[in-house]
């Protein structure tokens, strides 16, 4: 595919004159012609990385030396640029530091069309990307950041060393952290006033003659702003092209399927039906199941009925944890017979979708169970629903007191609420988990029920599996081919696969 224009102008380039710095302000589209294969590939990747960019945001202190360990390893993992020069670093493993910055260029701009259609969508990805900028950026040396400025027409002057020696005692009384060896050590900017108002509005910054004096370790505050000032402009201008994006019936699927796509283990293999019990049930709903399953049991044993949205979430993750076929019609049968189902009814309503689940009848799919941004992001629950995430559909209050039912610590809700509050929903389950398992780092990233439970039952066993579900698991997350990287055909497949599921769910 090509994004833009004619592809001379990148033709023309030295990949020096490209990629020149590691870290830009992502202005210039890319030119150049891409397989859907290295779209698609780049895109998974780069929401991998800002993910866990997310993630550790969180659940380490910024700067700290786990947050840099945990996200450094990241970012060469996924093979994204740090902070080499282009001409410092050999290919190693086939893979360039051009290539790196390349990727690095290519997936901002695809995530950009993916993320750019909501209000949510959109400030989601700006903060994410904050993040992994400012990290890059407070990591270059002196002369990087300087010649990022420089190359992004930012001119903010360097203060010079006598002038420096002369303003030696007001800038260390006026800036926080800086000592007189700092200050002739490191670079001071003189940036107008206005230009810095957050720095000026804290009293940081040394003001004079209409200028503000910024510390090195400061500047990255006036850069963020000019980043998200440009970044939130393109978004709004790329909505606007959204229809002629659309209208290409190659990119519309996979870009719909990227705002809320899940990019971990694939919990679809049937290689771990059997390995549970239908007795087994309550007592795991009450000690491994995540809040919003348990919320879907408990309404199914109090109602003897679930809907068609409650049905489909739930008995996914039941087939995902290890329930056959037979099971999962015995489980629902026994159940909706104790309310207004009769056994014939079933049979006749509710039975034909259960084998359809299980990729028995209709098209014989392996259906998988839903991934925590599905069930965030898709069909939100109404009136009489007990499907969704109860982090981010539940009323504040009502969540509280269901926390408070299930014996979690005052301290605890308040820590949860917080994360609630700040809209993160994953990792709000993250610490319910941590919580209701007396740890105090869950050592994995949220991203699946199914992965809350298979986590919960190695843990309750002591790091024993004793459930197979968890060892093939776990072989399925070493294996590179289980990761979900979805092709275009495949997640327009899932799709179609999904709604044909839910037309058999319709009745109430």
């Amino acid at each position: 595919m090509q994004f833009s224009g004619r592809r001379k102008k990148l033709v023309g380039s030295s990949q020096n004159d490209l990629y020149e710095h590691c870290l830009q302000f992502y202005g210039q589209p890319p030119l150049e012609n891409i397989s859907l294969t290295e779209f698609e590939t780049f895109a998974v990747e780069r929401l991998k990385l800002l993910k866990t960019v997310e993630n550790l945001g969180v659940s380490c202190v910024k700067n700290s030396e786990q947050y840099i360990k945990k996200l450094d390893a990241e970012i060469l993992s996924l093979n994204f640029p740090l902070k080499a020069e282009l001409g410092e670093q050999k290919v190693q493993g086939g893979i360039s530091e051009y290539e790196k910055r390349r990727k690095d260029h290519i997936s901002h701009f695809i995530l950009r069309l993916a993320y750019c259609q909501t209000e949510d969508l959109r400030r989601w990805f700006i903060q994410q990307e904050m993040d992994l900028f400012r990290y890059r950026f407070n990591d270059l040396h002196s002369k990087h950041k300087t010649d990022f400025l420089h190359k992004n027409n930012l001119k903010y002057e360097t203060v010079s060393a006598e002038e420096k020696k002369n303003l030696q005692d007001k800038l260390i009384a006026s800036s926080y952290g800086l000592s007189g060896t700092k200050v002739e050590e490191h670079d001071v900017y003189k940036v107008p006033f206005q230009d810095a108002l957050d720095l000026v509005r804290t009293r940081k910054v040394y003001l004079l003659a209409g200028n503000a004096y910024i510390p090195h370790h400061e500047i990255v505050t006036i850069v963020l702003n000019d980043f998200r000032t440009r970044l939130s402009k393109a978004l709004a201008m790329t909505a606007r092209s959204l229809p002629a994006v659309h209208s290409d019936e190659r990119l519309q699927p996979l870009l719909s399927h990227l705002s809320h796509a899940y990019v971990g283990q694939d919990y679809s293999i049937q290689k771990n039906i059997g390995k549970i019990s239908l007795e087994q049930i309550d007592a795991l709903s009450g000690k491994s199941f995540p809040l919003c399953m348990r919320h879907l049991h408990k309404a199914l044993r109090e109602n003897h009925h679930l809907r068609h949205g409650g049905r489909m979430q739930y008995g996914l993750f039941l087939k995902g944890i290890g329930l056959t076929l037979e099971q999962a019609l015995q489980f629902w049968r026994s159940e909706f017979v104790k309310g207004k189902v009769d056994a014939d009814k079933f049979d006749k309503a509710y039975a034909y979708s259960v084998r359809h689940m299980f990729g028995k009848e209709g098209k014989r799919t392996d259906y998988t169970p839903y991934s925590c941004m599905k069930v965030i992001l898709s069909n939100p629950p109404s009136q009489g629903d007990y499907h969704g995430c109860p982090f981010r559909h539940s009323d504040p209050e009502l969540l509280k007191q269901k926390l408070q039912n299930y014996k979690v610590s005052p301290s605890g809700i308040n820590q949860i609420l917080e994360l609630v509050k700040g809209m993160h929903y994953q990792l709000a389950c993250q610490k319910y988990f941590e919580l209701t398992h007396n740890v105090e780092d869950a050592g994995f990233s949220l991203n699946h029920p199914n992965q809350y439970f298979t986590e919960s039952q190695k843990l309750l066993s002591g790091g024993r599996d004793i459930k197979k579900e968890v060892d093939t698991s776990q072989r399925s997350q070493e294996n590179p081919a289980s990761v979900t990287r979805p092709s275009q055909a495949n997640s327009k497949q899932a799709r179609e696969e999904m709604g044909d599921l839910d037309s058999f769910f319709q009745d109430e």
